[in-house]
């Protein structure tokens, strides 16, 4: 995949994070998603089913603040950080994906997520560790 249409391809995967809706020509219709998180894992066949597992975890809309695509053969690796609101908390988490693509749709994807911290969790880690970089 070359690096415009990887990028493309993550813009429209980033578009879908951030507001929970699939834009057209992100997924082919028996699109598997494997997800990773600490301690479990989850999988989704179809694009009914990648929905019905992204609003369990995260049923808003949210912001990817900062991300990185790096194309593949056949798709791309996504790394990035999101945040959003739910239940008055402000959550962060730092994620992985790769995807696979057919003719420039997800066809397969693998996330792997550091788990979801709240407000108080990223004021622990703050207080433990000096980031060299953010």
């Amino acid at each position: 995949m070359t690096p415009d249409d990887a990028n493309k391809l993550a813009g429209l995967f980033i578009e879908f994070l951030e507001m929970g809706t699939v834009p057209d020509g992100l997924f082919t219709a028996d699109v598997f998603c494997d997800f990773t998180m600490p301690k479990w894992r989850l999988q989704a066949q179809g694009i009914e089913g990648v929905v019905a597992l992204r609003k369990a975890g995260h049923p808003g809309s949210g912001q990817v603040p900062r991300w990185r695509c790096d194309p593949t053969e056949f798709g791309f690796v996504l790394e990035f950080e999101e945040r959003w609101v739910q239940d008055g908390k402000d959550w962060y988490s730092r994620e992985m994906v790769r995807a696979d693509a057919l003719k420039g749709t997800i066809s397969e994807f693998s996330v792997y997520c550091t788990g979801d911290w709240d407000a108080d969790h990223r004021a622990k880690h703050a207080a433990a560790v000096t980031l060299l970089r953010p």
